[in-house]
């Protein structure tokens, strides 16, 4: 069964291009709930935590320190198949190849500076949402 939440972050660099107001936009026009929201600047050893997955991975050290370079806006959103629906939302990783219309085709710049994150599986939306709020900062 598919989950009702998903997480995203607008990283750092959309945030500095003043992309907050048009992804939200975006985000609610297509049926999606913000449950949870903050702006932030992660430290050094929570992006480290938060990408820990990709430690072995070659673009880990870089993507740390591009999440760190500015602040984020995190969110928790809901719909029904929310993980599924927001993957289409946001389009391919890689702005480049992303379907027109979709925020990272809009607001993604390259691979590194793709504009939004978002969950990959309900499992790991529920660990993400858990990494960014309390069950008191949701609505």
């Amino acid at each position: 069964m598919s989950g009702k939440i998903t997480l995203t972050m607008i990283k750092p660099l959309a945030v500095q291009q003043g992309f907050i107001g048009p992804i939200l936009s975006k985000i609610n026009e297509n049926g999606f709930r913000i449950v949870a929201m903050k702006l932030m600047w992660l430290t050094q050893n929570q992006a480290m935590r938060f990408y820990e997955v990709h430690k072995e991975r070659p673009f880990y050290n870089d993507l740390v320190k591009s999440m760190t370079s500015g602040p984020i806006v995190a969110a928790i959103l809901e719909k029904e198949n929310a993980v599924e629906e927001y993957r289409k939302l946001i389009g391919a990783t890689n702005p480049a190849n992303a379907e027109p219309g979709t925020i990272r085709k809009l607001y993604g710049s390259s691979l590194e500076a793709n504009a939004v994150h978002g969950s990959d599986s309900d499992e790991n939306a529920q660990i993400e949402a858990d990494f960014f709020f309390s069950k008191l900062e949701c609505f």
